[in-house]
């Protein structure tokens, strides 16, 4: 059986998330105290029809949230294949949501403000987002996007090895908050200041050549594909499911989407399952 625990921070997208498992086919249930996970496992495997499941697990359980990790556990050790999601996003995207809905934070008291409340949960999450399988950080998603990640990950139901997401992204847009591994590719040379080339992206075949042009992209490359192939295996060996390798330029449209399709190519080329996400390439440089 197949277990997905949904978690992380209010307003992060967890309704949203738990709807597209829905969607796909999962046995769903919001807000289910961790002591009863074991269980709802038992429960769904003796029934025989429900061999995929996912549950949101947030600190509207109160006390029993403390039990998670116990919980976690015991699943385990009955062969119960869990994943843990974590949902995550910046304290100032957070606070500007719940100021746009007009909810009420969980955490939300007569001396406890929308920031401090956000505060406090993330204060009590750490240690949950420390033992996540998978963390998606929402800042900068839409809903359909966030949908489309879920279902580009959890759609097909488990793989075997891990799922490697390759995402670009722009400094000046602020570093993905779920990357596993962060690259600076800012010291190549960047299409950028190049008229002709200033207003494509990264994939477009001028940019590829001139940003494969700068002998240092060659040397750049080499070394990263053998930090990669040393590397990999031992995540791997770790138990590792999800890993997120972030590479960064300064607006996140030219340099860093052109290295970051070439080490898909060379992930693929490796047999890993490789999900590549160019965040920022379709945002304004200035």
């Amino acid at each position: 059986m197949e277990l997905v625990l949904i978690t992380g921070m209010s307003g992060a997208g967890r309704t949203i998330v738990l709807r597209k498992f829905e969607d796909m086919g999962y046995f769903c249930v919001d807000n289910l105290p961790p002591a009863l996970l074991p269980q709802f496992a038992r429960l769904c495997r003796d029934q025989g029809n429900v061999s995929r499941a996912a549950c949101v697990v947030d600190l509207r359980g109160g006390k029993f949230f403390q039990g998670l990790s116990g919980a976690i556990a015991e699943l385990r050790a009955a062969g119960v294949r869990t994943t843990i999601l974590f949902l995550d996003s910046s304290d100032e995207v957070l606070t500007r949501r719940f100021k746009e809905t007009r909810r009420r934070h969980p955490l939300f008291g007569r001396r406890r403000g929308i920031p401090e409340s956000i505060h406090s949960e993330r204060l009590a999450l750490q240690d949950v987002r420390g033992m996540a399988d998978k963390i998606i950080d929402t800042s900068t998603m839409l809903p359909r996007d966030l949908r489309a990640e879920i279902a580009e990950h959890f759609a097909h139901g488990h793989t075997p090895g891990p799922t490697i997401t390759v995402r670009s992204f722009g400094f000046k847009h602020g570093i993905p908050l779920d990357a596993d591994l962060v690259f600076d590719v800012r010291l190549l040379a960047n299409p950028h200041y190049v008229p002709a080339l200033k207003d494509t992206d990264g994939l477009c075949p001028e940019v590829v050549e001139y940003v494969k042009r700068d002998p240092n992209t060659s040397e750049y490359l080499t070394r990263l594909f053998d930090l990669l192939a040393f590397s990999l295996p031992l995540y791997v060996a770790e138990g590792k499911a999800y890993l997120t390798i972030a590479i960064g330029c300064t607006g996140g449209k030219h340099r860093s989407v052109v290295l970051a399709e070439e080490v898909v190519r060379f992930l693929k080329g490796l047999g890993y399952h490789v999900v590549v996400q160019h965040r920022d390439i379709g945002k304004a440089w200035g």
